[in-house]
């Protein structure tokens, strides 16, 4: 009886959860993460299509995330002024208007505006779809609700490469936009009608507060996602934006702490799970998307993979990460504590790159592909319990903002780990290239056993080449070995924030509906 009344019947789900409402929010999370990396995989032909180079190729994914970013901590600032079904309501119509204006782009100056736009709608698409999830179920059932949103939160993003690489395959780069049309559509039907209106409020605008938020946001993301191909420190605009967030960061901290209408509400970190689970989900956010970025990079620019068969290899993640989600919601998360399921997902996830560090320039489909099926396991070990600790104390009333921030720290996770890898491919190829080339000379014994039987002398054109191109290819070999192994200690070192978070009460028995 106690429980039942702490917990009461949530608003939209009255009579049961209605599982058209579970299905639109999942596709329109889906819509939102799968974005994030399907695009990747069209950026060559993009390149091609308008004649742009790598630098301006980087903004395309870079207005997206920014602007994303930026915009998702504001999602409870939203719904308090216009409501949750008019938000997610005109996120759903802006994202895919302006995913066809993205297929219709003409030149790379149009296209960035239209990717800016996609990021300021598909914000909110996550933070509302987790949201929604969380008031659909009763807490008991929390488990099964992140299942699902896992589904389309953490699968999509994996196998985002490989339906990339399949429509940029037989169809244009253009199909990668489109493909998110169908989703939006079916979406928005189950959707409207279901959600009821909700009471507005007239809330006084914390224009400073907003400012400084988009100011420390915006800068740290551009630095990140621009801080690899503009040498980092070396360029004045990095430097410009480590100094804006820096700044802004500061006193929008400072400021934000005291004031009690702040545009970010920071009494919800007083809550250890929830803090302690910000920080794990932006650590597993660096092991899991720093990994997934890098392997097309290896397969296919290394190991010469052409781009339809690396995109298979995510196949096999994905799938292992839709079992474990569903069968860590559905059995494990209300039979074990879930911080044990936590701490065992980060153990796998982590064993899995580590894994993908002990492979060679020889490693077949299976040997790469294996590795991944074990981190995928690791996800939905991870993901449904971790979502389900960090909103165990947040009222309903606050879930909307909390799954913004929730939100955020996953994706600056994210950003930060595909930065270091990136960072660290870079930095540890030149380091293996001297130290290998160091041992490299015509009187090396070793090098003059591997060119007789090329037929080749290491002081011809020819034997020099062949020295070079096998130097270039184990030393881009070793780096990829070392940022794989950092991404596994990403997923290792997140181990002790797991005793911040405290144990969920067990929910007592309900009655029959």
């Amino acid at each position: 009886m106690t429980a039942a009344a702490a917990d009461p019947a949530p608003p939209t789900a009255q009579s049961g959860a209605r599982w058209t409402i579970i299905l639109a929010v999942v596709l329109t999370a889906v819509l939102e993460v799968l974005d994030s990396t399907i695009v990747n995989v069209a950026l060559p032909q993009m390149q091609a299509a308008f004649g742009i180079t790598n630098d301006q190729t980087v903004w395309i994914l870079t207005s997206y995330i920014v602007a994303s970013v930026v915009v998702m901590p504001l999602t409870g600032f939203f719904v308090r002024r216009i409501g949750r079904r008019r938000l997610i309501t005109a996120a759903i119509i802006g994202f895919a208007s302006f995913s066809a204006l993205c297929g219709l782009s003409w030149s790379v100056e149009i296209i960035v505006l239209c990717r800016l736009g996609q990021g300021l709608f598909g914000a909110f698409l996550i933070p509302l779809s987790q949201s929604i999830l969380f008031d659909s179920f009763p807490r008991d059932k929390r488990g099964q609700a992140m299942a699902l949103f896992g589904l389309g939160v953490v699968v999509a993003p994996v196998l985002g490469p490989t339906i990339g690489a399949i429509l940029v395959e037989y169809f244009s780069w253009r199909a990668v936009f489109y493909v998110n049309l169908p989703i939006a559509a079916f979406a928005l039907v189950m959707i409207s009608g279901e959600l009821k209106k909700e009471e507005v409020r007239s809330i006084k605008v914390d224009w400073i507060g907003l400012a400084l938020m988009v100011g420390a946001i915006g800068s740290l993301q551009m630095m990140l996602d621009l801080g690899e191909t503009k040498d980092w420190f070396a360029s004045p605009l990095i430097q410009i934006a480590a100094i804006s967030f820096a700044l802004c960061g500061a006193v929008f901290l400072i400021r934000g702490i005291s004031k009690s209408d702040n545009i970010i509400d920071f009494s919800l970190l007083a809550d250890r799970s929830f803090a302690g689970a910000n920080i794990a989900i932006m650590g597993f956010g660096v092991a899991m998307f720093g990994s997934i970025a890098i392997l097309p990079l290896f397969v296919q620019g290394l190991l010469g993979y052409p781009v339809l068969e690396a995109g298979y290899l995510f196949i096999p993640r994905g799938i292992a990460a839709g079992f474990s989600m569903v069968i860590t919601g559905s059995v494990l998360v209300n039979r074990f504590d879930p911080r044990l399921l936590v701490a065992i997902g980060l153990v796998v996830t982590g064993t899995g790159n580590v894994q993908l560090g002990l492979l060679d320039l020889n490693a077949g489909f299976w040997q790469l592909a294996w590795p991944g099926v074990i981190s995928g396991l690791g996800m939905g070990l991870f993901f449904v319990p971790m979502s389900t600790l960090a909103f165990q104390n947040i009222g309903q009333d606050r879930q909307d903002e909390a799954s913004g921030i929730y939100g955020v720290t996953r994706s600056i996770g994210s950003s930060i780990g595909i930065a270091i890898v990136g960072w660290q491919v870079a930095s540890r190829m030149q380091f293996h290239w001297s130290v290998l080339s160091s041992g490299v000379t015509p009187f090396n014994p070793a090098v003059t056993s591997y060119l007789s039987p090329l037929g080749l002398d290491p002081l011809t054109p020819a034997g020099a080449g062949q020295l070079a191109g096998q130097v270039q290819a184990q030393a881009t070999m070793l780096a990829f070995q070392d940022a794989f192994w950092l991404t596994g200690i990403a997923a290792f070192a997140m181990l002790p924030v797991v005793l911040i978070l405290q144990r969920p009460p067990k929910a007592a028995a309900r009655p029959a509906p």
